[in-house]
């Protein structure tokens, strides 16, 4: 697979220039994905040095962030992200941050692999839409939907997912699909190319629930390596 392509050659994605131009542009044809694209002031990296973290993810909030003895830029990088989730809890969101080196893996996968990793969908019962932004680290990953396939689609997949199943391809069986999450998560065709969400960007993306007009944006967490630097993304 080659190497995610500039996000700017993407017909997927619809440029914006303002956080209320984000929030209330509707989704629209085959958009499903909106871009305020972004250059942050501040010293980030900085940050993600000062927090000290070696594993897992650390779930930052304001005290924290402002109580960390960071130079004049690395300051600055804290004010921006808290400019941001402000600006989600003044629309009524949950917006977290995170200080990321690695999320949980499938190491042995049951079917089909369901981790963050793995190119997936968002889902809600109601109308629902995912904010997320990458400050520091490798950035989110998107693919366009033609260039995917649901890994429960595939026939090979499928017959070994219903012989876990123990039954018969119908209504049950479609139940325990998305019980396990297992019809989220998509395989790349050949040829795909996966485009980055670069960083300081702040995204709006299409989730998959029931009546949604437009398909759910496909997307996953980068693969980084032993030694790679944290990630802090805010994701709401």
């Amino acid at each position: 697979m080659d190497f995610p392509q500039p996000i700017s050659s993407n017909p997927s994605i619809r440029w914006v220039s303002s956080f209320e131009e984000l929030q209330t542009t509707p989704f629209q044809g085959s958009v499903n994905a909106l871009c305020w694209q972004r250059e942050l002031k501040g010293d980030f990296e900085e940050v993600v040095r000062c927090l000290g973290a070696r594993e897992g993810i650390l779930a930052l909030d304001e005290a924290l962030l402002r109580g960390l003895p960071l130079s004049e830029s690395g300051r600055l990088a804290v004010e921006m992200m808290v400019e941001d989730l402000q600006r989600l809890r003044d629309l009524g969101r949950g917006p977290e941050l995170n200080c990321i080196h690695a999320y949980p893996r499938d190491d042995e996968p049951i079917g089909v692999r369901t981790d963050v990793y793995s190119f997936h969908a968002d889902s809600a019962t109601v109308e629902a839409d995912t904010f997320l932004c990458t400050y520091h680290g490798a950035p989110s990953e998107g693919i366009r939907n033609e260039e995917v396939i649901r890994h429960v689609d595939e026939p090979k997949i499928r017959a070994e997912l219903l012989e876990l199943y123990g039954g018969e391809d119908g209504e049950g069986f479609l139940e325990f699909l998305s019980e396990n999450c297992f019809d989220l998560h998509y395989a790349p065709l050949p040829g795909a190319k996966p485009y980055s969400f670069g960083l300081a960007n702040l995204w709006r993306i299409a989730v998959q629930y029931p009546g949604c007009e437009v398909p759910p944006c496909v997307h996953r967490a980068p693969e980084t390596a032993p030694g790679d630097t944290a990630r802090l993304l805010l994701i709401s």
